[in-house]
């Protein structure tokens, strides 16, 4: 192993006992890892559409010679499952309650629930934002957007509380009272109340709601004004668990110094990291003098074989400064497949679901690479010493299992088997 990633490895003495009691001794102990205390994570998107809730109920659509419907969004779950262990889910407002008191509660409940059975931690985005609003809203005053606001986040945090556990509680704070590119209710009330009083009042309502959650702070502006939005939050008393990191690199990869500039810069607080939010591309790079990403409109955007190429390397660069920086608990690749956001090929699967170089990569550094699979002899007392990545191991020996958590200050570990 290399040592930049030995960070993530984690030592302890573990026990194994019958049920009894009595020390299993001189037996050999597999130990392997299940899933990873690093959160590996995608948009998980498409598992809103696979359930008896699914948002494409029962129906099925031909594009471009294929059948898309709930078995082809299953394949692409599939796909997801071979490789994450974490999941964001949309909660954009305007989409989540496109008419007001009107939620897509049992959706998102669904899938949200099928990631946990399935070993993914699903992520709500966003519970704040101005981008994607509910544009019902714009009828109402100020105070009475706030409320609602700060109703919705009770309502949601609660609603999800132990089975959605982390939330992007507000979303790109920094342009949040400067945008407009068209009215909003969020903007309204960042600038009638001010950006740092909203701040601390959707972190306080989702920290209310769940006081065990684990909330983000999420931007694209990664310059020093973010800095600064997040040292003025802290000196409030906000409750940040980590910062959301977006990489939105349509515009051609920014590279490793770069990279471990912004790890370096951030990592200061003290705070996790969260790269929330991560693409490359593998065709053709967006023009450079294109300053909002939404701007760049084209009807087609196809994948090639030199940009797959290309993609792959850059992904294997950027996950591996990630994984060895240890302020950083989490990176979530945006899009699963390419045509999402923009047309681009910005996925690691391709339209049809077959799969690009780049998840083939990253599936064997996940899986084969940073695991830990060993075969242990425990003494004449039951113990063996486990070293290895730090998560959820499955314990087996003479066709018995048992589970446990390897964690970073995890000493001893008792295992019945």
């Amino acid at each position: 192993m290399e040592e930049r990633f030995q960070h993530r490895i984690s030592s302890a003495r573990v026990r194994v006992t019958d049920e009894s009691g009595k020390p299993v001794a001189g037996r050999n102990v597999r130990f392997r890892l299940k899933n990873h205390e690093f959160l590996f994570g995608c948009g998980a998107f498409d598992s809103l559409n696979i359930g008896e809730h699914s948002q494409i109920g029962g129906r099925s659509f031909k594009v471009a010679g294929r059948t898309i419907d709930k078995a082809f969004f299953q394949q692409r779950v599939d796909r997801f499952l071979d490789l994450f262990n974490y999941g964001t889910l949309p909660f954009y407002w305007g989409q989540y309650e496109p008419q007001e008191g009107n939620p897509q509660y049992e959706n998102r409940m669904e899938a949200a629930q099928y990631l946990r059975a399935h070993g993914v931690t699903p992520k709500g985005h966003p519970l704040c934002w101005h981008t994607a609003c509910a544009d019902w809203l714009l009828k109402y005053d100020n105070k009475t957007i706030m409320d609602k606001q700060l109703a919705r986040i009770q309502r949601d945090v609660t609603a999800f509380k132990g089975v959605i556990d982390i939330w992007d509680v507000i979303n790109e704070t920094v342009i949040m009272p400067v945008f407009d590119r068209y009215d909003n209710a969020i903007t309204r009330i960042c600038n009638a109340y001010g950006r740092n009083t909203l701040i601390k009042e959707v972190f306080a309502a989702a920290k209310d709601a769940n006081p065990d959650a684990l909330l983000l702070i999420n931007d694209f502006n990664l310059s020093p004004a973010y800095e600064k939005v997040i040292d003025e939050c802290l000196n409030l008393g906000v409750p940040i668990g980590a910062i959301g990191i977006q990489t939105h690199q349509h515009q051609g990869y920014k590279g490793a110094e770069w990279l471990r500039d912004v790890v370096k810069r951030f990592s200061r607080f003290g705070i996790p990291l969260h790269f929330t939010e991560n693409t490359l591309v593998s065709g053709e790079i967006m023009p450079a003098h294109i300053v909002d990403l939404n701007d760049y409109q084209v009807d087609e955007w196809p994948t090639t074989p030199e940009g797959e190429a290309r993609q792959e390397r850059e992904w294997k660069e950027m996950i591996e400064i990630l994984f060895a920086s240890p302020s950083v608990e989490a990176v979530t690749g945006w899009d699963l497949s390419d045509g999402a956001w923009l047309h681009a090929p910005s996925g690691l699967i391709r339209i049809d679901n077959s799969v690009k170089p780049s998840y083939l990569m990253l599936q064997d550094h996940v899986k084969n690479v940073w695991t830990t699979d060993v075969t242990l002899t425990t003494d004449e007392n039951g113990y063996a010493d486990l070293s290895g990545f730090r998560g959820t191991y499955e314990v087996s020996a003479d066709g018995r299992e048992a589970g446990l958590v390897l964690s970073k200050n995890t000493k001893e570990i008792s295992v019945i088997l």
